[in-house]
This record gives structure tokens, C-alpha cells and sequence, in this order.
């Protein structure tokens, strides 16, 4: 479904910034939580331009490691209850993967902060 995961500039910075507060070094690390985290909110992201893409990207493997089939499947999940398209599947990644970066950069300023978020 997804081959390439790719973050915009805008989510580059919001990583950077997670990076520095919470001393993760992966970006798939990083973007695995932000995913999961838009995914267990129960609203629909609102749809926006994406924006200038990074220089950050990752084949799908490497962003899911072992559980890519899991997180793969929680997303087509998710697209089924919203009752969005999958042939616009790539977009609505992007847009949660964007809407989980922006909330755990906001809620986040340690990795005890991220851990906490995480485990609620």
C-alpha cells in the first residue's frame, strides 16, 4: 500500500525539535508514535496541503521494522471506519502522520512526558 513514508519540511522541524526533548534518535521511531497516536484519536484529521517534502524518507519496512504488516493493517483499519477511500491512502498517512507529530511535539517536552502520553 504505502512504499515510501515521506515527512514534509514542517514535520522535519516538529522531529528535530522531538529529537532534541526526548534524546530518540530514530525517525522511525519517532514516526511509528506520532502514527499511532493521530490513529487513536477518534476524529478525522483535517485533509491539508502537504507541503514541501524533506529530505526525510523511509522505505515502509524501515518505518514499521517487525510490526509493518501491524501498523499497515491499523491503518487500512482506520481508513474502513472513516470510510475514506484507499486509493487516497498515501495522503491520509501523510495526514496522520503529520497530525501525530504536531501533538506529540506539542504534549512532549521530555521522553518520561512521551512515555506517559503513550502509555494513557
Amino acid at each position: 500500500m504505502i512504499a515510501t513514508v515521506r515527512v514534509t519540511e514542517k514535520g522535519k522541524n516538529s522531529l528535530i525539535q522531538l529529537k532534541r526533548k526526548t534524546g530518540i534518535e530514530n525517525w522511525n521511531t519517532l514516526c511509528r508514535w506520532a502514527l499511532v497516536t493521530s490513529l487513536a484519536e477518534s476524529s478525522v484529521p483535517p485533509k491539508e496541503e502537504a507541503g514541501q517534502l524533506s529530505n526525510i524518507e523511509m522505505s515502509w519496512k524501515t518505518f514499521g521494522g517487525d510490526y509493518a504488516d501491524i501498523y499497515e493493517a491499523a491503518f487500512k483499519q482506520r481508513l474502513h471506519e472513516d470510510q475514506l477511500p484507499v486509493s487516497e491512502a498515501n495522503q491520509w498517512f501523510i495526514v496522520h502522520l503529520h497530525r501525530g507529530i504536531s501533538y506529540l511535539n506539542r504534549k512532549t517536552s521530555n521522553a518520561s512526558d512521551l512515555l506517559a502520553l503513550l502509555g494513557e
